[in-house]
């Protein structure tokens, strides 16, 4: 049965029973929480670090002087940051009986760092338990994934974020509520976004743009990646202006903090943007096919059904095709323009242009 500080955490029942497992019979050095992100697993591996160090509230706070908390800076972990966590690491505990480190996006650690830790996984202190945090498995060298116990986490069901989502906006209508909810695509970080009023507006922006390109006559791809980088570019610089209250250092470690946390929010939100046109293409797809119950953007159905009479399953299939390659071809770090004037010129080539006298609805 699930300990009690697991339940406000929805579902994941596999991992929840793994770690009640662990914390009854002793828990391993290291620990693996591996699965798609929004889901839950920073959240159960706070919960889990305040039973093994028995108070919630200072853990919750990351106060706790045995808790030690690692997270991306950016886009990346570098190995400054692992070298600093090994120091910490060969520290005995201030109160509790252990310390406990917790890495989050540990799948961002480059080469350099993963080799850093690899050493002190091989032989951590038996007073230390380690517990990484990865949306992407694969990109875990398999020397660090063969030294952790692996804790499983999967997508939330529609009806948890639907719950989620009512909790946080009892407001809402049901057709909205049941939209957001389908949106988040099982993520709980996503449906957060979504009650957001200036994610809304984002959200309309994007599948205006991603109508534009069969609808338009005049669509300029290259104008439309602008506005996609435009905004990602507001986003970095918000999130610079809020990570440098209290951040300390020198001018130029402020400044190249300042920067690697702009980058890492600025690729999140391109990232973001071509999950939301993609989610758009599949919609056309599934209301092409007759799926229309299927559709992720259930608020927007009618539109849906006029734009697929439109474009049509076979353009609706090349087009989510396309929104992929470059999702893959992103994570690659390319120039973030450029790659989105070319998936938007390939999505205008691919979808062609709707009869003259057509518009948007």
């Amino acid at each position: 049965m699930s300990r009690p500080l697991f339940a406000g955490i929805p579902e994941q029942e596999e991992a929840k029973r793994l770690l009640a497992a662990a914390l009854a019979e002793g828990p391993a050095h290291a620990y693996l929480f591996h699965g798609p992100r929004g889901v839950g697993k920073g959240s159960l591996a706070v919960a889990f670090a305040a039973e093994l160090l028995g108070e919630s509230e200072r853990v919750r706070r990351r106060t706790h002087p045995d808790l030690y908390v690692l997270e991306p800076l950016g886009d990346q972990i570098r190995i400054d940051a692992i070298r600093e966590l090994r120091h910490d690491l060969h520290m005995r505990p201030f109160e509790a009986s252990r310390r406990v480190y917790l890495v989050l996006g540990a799948d961002l650690m480059n080469d350099e760092a993963a080799d850093a830790l690899l050493k002190d996984l091989e032989e951590p202190p038996d007073y230390a338990v380690i517990v990484l945090v990865a949306a992407q498995l694969a990109r875990l060298p398999e020397t660090i994934r063969s030294r952790c116990q692996p804790v499983p986490f999967r997508r939330l069901s529609q009806r948890a974020l639907e719950e989620h989502v009512a909790a946080r906006r009892p407001d809402l209508p049901r057709e909205e509520l049941a939209a957001a909810a389908r949106l988040a695509a099982g993520r709980l970080d996503r449906a957060e976004r979504l009650l957001d009023s200036q994610a809304a507006a984002r959200r309309s922006e994007l599948v205006e743009l991603a109508r534009s390109v069969y609808l338009d006559e005049r669509f300029d791809a290259a104008a439309a990646a602008r506005v996609i980088v435009a905004a990602a570019r507001k986003a970095g610089t918000r999130a610079s202006e809020q990570d440098a209250e209290g951040a300390e250092g020198t001018t130029r470690e402020l400044e190249q903090r300042a920067k690697r946390v702009a980058r890492g929010a600025e690729r999140e939100e391109i990232l973001e943007a071509l999950d939301l046109l993609a989610g758009w293409y599949r919609d056309l797809l599934s209301v092409a096919v007759g799926a229309g119950r299927a559709a992720l953007n259930s608020d927007k159905l009618a539109v849906l059904e006029v734009d697929a009479g439109r474009i049509g399953a076979d353009q609706a299939v090349r087009a989510v095709e396309a929104v992929a390659d470059s999702r893959r071809a992103f994570e690659l770090n390319l120039n973030p323009t450029l790659a989105l004037d070319a998936l938007l010129t390939r999505l205008r080539r691919e979808l062609g242009r709707v009869a003259a006298g057509n518009s948007a609805t």
